[in-house]
């Protein structure tokens, strides 16, 4: 992970399979089910989120977070589940 940090090239891929490094998928701001795919509302629309982009406002996700975020329905189920639990 350490590695990952000191990347600032856009055009950095992935050692191991190929894929782009600097692309959406790969960002602390994206989370499907918000507009553009992007918490960041300043950010440019991008349509290919595993393609390498110019963003600038571009972080690298922490590594344990990857993939664990629920998306906003998720979240309000859970909410309302607790609230109207019986027993």
């Amino acid at each position: 992970m350490a590695k990952l940090l000191l990347l600032s090239c856009r055009r950095e891929i992935c050692p191991c399979c190929g894929s782009d490094l600097h692309c959406c998928l790969n960002c602390t701001f994206h989370l499907f089910g918000t507009y553009n795919e992007c918490r960041e509302h300043q950010a440019e629309r991008v349509m290919e989120k595993n393609r390498s982009n110019f963003c600038g406002f571009f972080v690298f996700q922490e590594a344990g977070k990857v993939g664990k975020e629920k998306s906003p329905e998720e979240s309000v189920k859970t909410k309302m589940e607790f609230l109207f639990k019986t027993g």
